[in-house]
């Protein structure tokens, strides 16, 4: 039995899979984004889905074979890698398991762990890849200087057209009322109130204000519209440098795809797959990230699946 966890930026989801590629359990619990408040959210977390799966699966947690934690954060911080290393063990009670950043769930995924580029894109972005054994991360440099094209990007330049409107400095669209309407506000001024003293700050609240840029751009606000058209174009570039890190031939059509919160926008994935070239196979995801990361954990204990082989979904435990 095989486990995968993939620890996205507002939820961690679960999934066991067997040897044969059959999804015996699934599970969800908050996020293990610890950044906000510390490292000592991940462990209970983690105790808590794999023990809701293991339940619904009908094992003990020693049954588990072999698994891989995708971590937000992972490898970001050097002082905390050896203490994330080290949390798995103390709740399966081995060193049968592997810790990495959550950009791997998303392109195993994505690809069914082949060899090729994973762009992500939920509450922050990144982009991973392999070929022939290398390894390639690029992106996902924090939402205070870098996640282009996430959704915490796309709903800070949402709210700075909103000033921008509200000012006149911009002409004002269907982004004004869609804002005031998410963030409830009496007067405009009161948007500083909503996101930096009741809010202060969330990195996962802020970031839900893409989907009013949006409804927005849906709406035909063209401020919008630019902006994440722009995202698509912020995660492409993702791709011409990992293929170039990861010394793909010249004459190969590098297998591509994507995962998270900010693709389902047409708009996003529209001005994606614009910005990428004759020299790339976009493809659409196979697997979400939690399965993928349950498909990494099978390849890494030297039993590799194909994503054509994953079967019989189970129900998410809430």
């Amino acid at each position: 039995m095989f486990l995968g966890v993939d620890g996205g930026g507002t939820k961690t989801a679960f999934c066991l899979i067997d040897a044969a590629g059959r999804i015996a359990a699934e599970a969800r619990t908050a996020s293990v984004y610890y950044l906000s408040d510390g490292l000592p959210i991940v462990e209970p977390l983690l105790r808590q889905g794999i023990g809701e799966v293991c339940d619904t699966a009908g094992i003990a947690v020693a049954d588990i074979t072999y698994s891989f934690f995708g971590l937000p954060a992972y490898g970001e911080i050097s002082a905390d890698v050896p203490e994330l290393d080290a949390l798995p063990a103390k709740i399966l009670g081995t060193a049968n398991y592997r810790c990495g950043n959550d950009m791997i769930c998303g392109w195993a995924g994505s690809l069914g762990a082949a060899d090729g580029i994973g762009v992500v894109a939920g509450t922050g972005s990144i982009a991973y890849g392999e070929h022939e054994g290398r390894q390639w991360r690029g992106g996902g440099w924090s939402e205070l200087f870098g996640d282009e094209g996430s959704g915490y990007w796309v709903a800070i330049q949402g709210l700075n057209a909103f000033s921008r409107m509200v000012d006149g400095r911009l002409p004002a669209g269907p982004l004004v009322g869609e804002m005031r309407e998410a963030l409830g506000l009496a007067a405009d001024f009161d948007a500083i109130d909503v996101v930096v003293n009741r809010w202060h700050g969330d990195r996962g609240r802020i970031a839900s204000l893409s989907k009013v840029v949006v409804r927005a751009a849906d709406t035909g606000d063209a401020v919008a519209t630019g902006v994440l058209r722009e995202a698509g174009r912020e995660l492409a570039l993702l791709v011409d440098v990992g293929r170039r890190a990861l010394e793909f031939p010249d004459a190969q059509r590098v297998p591509v795809s994507y995962s998270g919160g900010m693709f389902g926008s047409a708009h996003v994935l529209a001005s994606f797959r614009d910005a990428l070239s004759l020299e790339y196979d976009l493809r659409e995801p196979l697997l979400e990230p939690h399965i993928g990361a349950a498909l990494y954990a099978a390849r890494l204990h030297g039993h590799p699946l194909r994503a054509g082989q994953v079967h019989s979904t189970a129900s998410l435990s809430r």
